[in-house]
C-alpha cells in the first residue's frame, strides 16, 4: 500500500541552542514526525550553497527524510534559541535561503500527489516563498489536508498574511497566545468555544486544534469537540512539541481514526517531545502506529 505524501513547506533551518545546533523549522519538524508515523514525508524548502546546507542534507538523509531543497546564493537559515525555564525565545536571521523558495515542476508534482501539507506564517515574510506556498495549495487535491499552523514568530506576520492563510487552509492549529491574537484581529467573543466556532464558520474550516500548554489541548469540529488534559512530565524543552502534535493529528486524520483517539495520541507524542532535547527526537515504538 502506497504511503500518504505529507509536505512540510517553508522554513528549514538550524536551531542554534546553547552549546549545539539542531535541525529545525516547523514544516521540517512536522515532516520528520509524519515520516516516523508512517508518511512519505517531504521537506520542501531551500538551503545555501554552504557548509550548513551540506550538513543539513546529511542530517535529513540520516533521518531518512525525503527533501526538495533548492540550493541558493543566500545562506542556510539559522535561528538563535535561548531557553528560559525550558521555553524557547527565538532570534530568526533574515534574508536566508528559505526566503527564496522557487516554485518548480518537481514541487508541482508533489502538490498534485499530496495527502496533506503543513504551512505557517513565518515563511510568508518573503513574497517569493509566499507565492510558492499558495501555488502549491491551489494545486493540491480537494480532499487533501491543508493545515495552517500560525506559528507566530517575532514581527514576521501581518493581518493580510493571516487572513489569506485562513482562507486557503481547511484546518488550523493554534496555541492559546495565537488565539488571543486572532481574538483581537477578528473581534471574537470572549468565550473560548464560541471563538473557535466563529473561526470555523467564518473560514469554512474542517477542524481547529488548540494547544494550551499546561492546560492541555482541544480539537474542535462542527460535529465534535475533544478535550485532553496535559500530563505531568519533566520538561526538558518545548521546541517542536506543537509540530509533533500537528504531525500526529495529520496522520490520524489520514488514517481516519476516531477524533478522540487521534487527539490522545497527538497529546502523548507532543508530551514525549517535551521530555527530549530539540524538536526531532526519535519516537519510542509505543507511539508509532
Amino acid at each position: 500500500m502506497r504511503k500518504p505524501v505529507v509536505i512540510g513547506l517553508g522554513e528549514v533551518l538550524w536551531d542554534l541552542l546553547p552549546g549545539e545546533k539542531k535541525l529545525g523549522g516547523a514544516p521540517a519538524n512536522v515532516a520528520f514526525h509524519a515520516r516516523q508515523l508512517g508518511a512519505d514525508a517531504v521537506v520542501v524548502s531551500a538551503i545555501g550553497n554552504d557548509a550548513l546546507g551540506e550538513e543539513m542534507i546529511d542530517v535529513l538523509v540520516k533521518k531518512q527524510l525525503s527533501h526538495h531543497l533548492a540550493k541558493t546564493v543566500w545562506p542556510t537559515g539559522t535561528v538563535e534559541v535561548k531557553l528560559h525555564q525550558g521555553n524557547p525565545e527565538y532570534n530568526i536571521i533574515e534574508n536566508v535561503a528559505w526566503d527564496h523558495i522557487q516554485y518548480t515542476t518537481e514541487i508541482e508534482y508533489l502538490a498534485d500527489t499530496a495527502s496533506a501539507i503543513c504551512f505557517g506564517s513565518l515563511a510568508q515574510r518573503s513574497l517569493l516563498t509566499q507565492q510558492t506556498i499558495y501555488k502549491v495549495l491551489s494545486r493540491m487535491p480537494d480532499q487533501a489536508i491543508k493545515l495552517f499552523d500560525i506559528n507566530i514568530r517575532q514581527q514576521y506576520f501581518t493581518r493580510e498574511i493571516l487572513l489569506r492563510s485562513l482562507n486557503a487552509c481547511n484546518m488550523l492549529k493554534i496555541n492559546h497566545e495565537e488565539l488571543d491574537l486572532l481574538t483581537d484581529l477578528l473581534q471574537l467573543p470572549s468565550d473560548e468555544t464560541e471563538k473557535l466556532h466563529v473561526i470555523l464558520q467564518k473560514f469554512g474550516l474542517q477542524l481547529i486544534a488548540l494547544t494550551k500548554g499546561e492546560k492541555g489541548s482541544l480539537l474542535y469540529t462542527d460535529k465534535e469537540v475533544s478535550n485532553v488534559e496535559a500530563t505531568h512530565i519533566q520538561v526538558v524543552d518545548t521546541i517542536g512539541a506543537g509540530d509533533s502534535f500537528s504531525a500526529a493529528l495529520i496522520m490520524g486524520l489520514i488514517n481516519k481514526n476516531p477524533l478522540c483517539q487521534i487527539h490522545q495520541h497527538a497529546a502523548r507524542v507532543s508530551s514525549f517531545v517535551c521530555t527530549q532535547k530539540g524538536a526531532t527526537p526519535q519516537l519510542p515504538v509505543e507511539l508509532i502506529f
